[in-house]
């Protein structure tokens, strides 16, 4: 087979370069070793910054986010049992949708089927080939044959533990990386989310996320050591300790009910430079991983997407300039994102810490938040989303 770009992965980044190779006549077939059903079974971020949006809409795959995405013009800090409104809208005049990312997930499916493109699914023993020569190809098995996918690019878009950034050669890539040490506890439930607004908590327990999917649909996080177990953590335990960090009245109007998912996450800053080598291109986790706290993982990933897609159509088109330029630009905005990511993470974790020292840094850094337009509108603008 040929194609002008293989796409390795069908998680967000993957479908939403496609389709917008397409939409410019840029033929693309998507390889993707898990199973259409794993890939939207997969439970990840919410929270969609407005360039993010702006894409699914321009490759038909806006249509359900608008009718049920929840906007959010504001969110709260909750610290010293107090809650601290960050008004994204009054502050930057802008506001961020609350979207699950399987649904995003699955309109963009929905957009791929309807126009017909290649996919493969459940593909085995996938290998890229000659990423540094001007024929790149693909080789897998799929249904128990063999396939070579010849094709002029290679766009790495199979998150970070894919084979595009593990073809690499290690001289030719330098990553950073920061571990945390804790992880995030996530529970799914359906009901009625304790607030209409996401509500960061800082607490002497530990962090805790109150989010939502949806009007009728709640996700919740609780910072936990990075070797808890999920045995360890019935529902009622979970449910408990959450009330535990919130204050009073909004631990009262809590609504809890059975989870219909758990799971445990670690926390990680990753980047890996550059995000092209030869042929191969690497976008969304395939290059870098940031802590949820500041939302995103995603967007990252749509920026990437956005970038990655201008340069080849350029290409396509008789330009190479933002194509070579292509790195150094994703990774100019990756690393903002990275660094308020670490900054988020920072400010509402509790970390061992003998002293006390940090404790009181976070304080003071809430303290200064409450009282100045100025931090709150930094913080605004790197949450709805830096320009792309």
């Amino acid at each position: 087979m040929r194609t002008q770009v293989a796409i390795i992965g069908s998680g967000p980044a993957g479908l939403l370069l496609g389709q917008l190779l397409r939409k410019a006549g840029i033929d693309a077939v998507i390889v993707e070793r898990r199973s259409r059903d794993y890939v939207l079974s997969r439970i990840r971020a919410g929270v969609l910054e407005r360039g993010t949006v702006d894409l699914l809409a321009a490759v038909g795959a806006g249509a359900r986010l608008r009718r049920e995405g929840l906007v959010h013009d504001g969110f709260d800090l909750l610290f010293d049992g107090q809650r601290q409104r960050i008004d994204l809208r009054g502050l930057t005049g802008s506001a961020v949708t609350v979207y699950g990312q399987t649904e995003a997930t699955r309109d963009l499916m929905e957009a791929r089927d309807e126009s017909g493109a290649t996919s493969f699914y459940e593909a085995e023993n996938v290998a890229l080939h000659d990423i540094d020569g001007q024929a790149p190809r693909v080789s897998f098995v799929h249904g128990g044959r063999a396939h070579q996918l010849s094709c002029e690019f290679i766009a790495g878009c199979d998150g970070f533990h894919g084979v595009s950034r593990a073809s690499i050669p290690e001289r030719a890539l330098r990553t950073y990386e920061r571990l945390y040490p804790f992880g995030w506890l996530g529970v799914l439930s359906e009901t009625p989310p304790v607030s209409h607004e996401l509500i960061y908590v800082n607490h002497a327990r530990g962090f805790a996320l109150c989010s939502m999917r949806s009007s009728h649909r709640s996700r919740y996080y609780l910072q936990c050591p990075i070797d808890a177990s999920i045995e360890a953590w019935p529902d009622d335990r979970f449910w408990d300790e959450l009330r535990a960090r919130l204050d009073s009245e909004t631990a009262q109007s809590l609504v809890v009910g059975p989870s219909i998912e758990k799971s445990i996450a670690p926390l990680r800053s990753f980047v890996a430079e550059p995000m092209r080598v030869g042929r191969l291109l690497l976008a969304g986790d395939a290059a870098h991983i940031v802590p949820p706290t500041g939302a995103k993982g995603l967007n990252l990933a749509a920026s990437d997407v956005h970038y990655l897609s201008e340069a080849l159509i350029a290409h396509y088109r008789g330009s190479n300039r933002e194509l070579d330029g292509y790195s150094a630009r994703a990774l100019a905005r990756v690393w903002k994102a990275v660094r308020f990511s670490w900054w988020m993470t920072s400010l509402m974790h509790r970390f061992d810490d003998d002293s006390g020292f940090g404790a009181k840094m976070q304080q003071a850094e809430l303290s200064y938040l409450a009282s100045s337009r100025a931090a709150q509108t930094a913080l605004a603008e790197n949450y709805i989303g830096l320009p792309f």
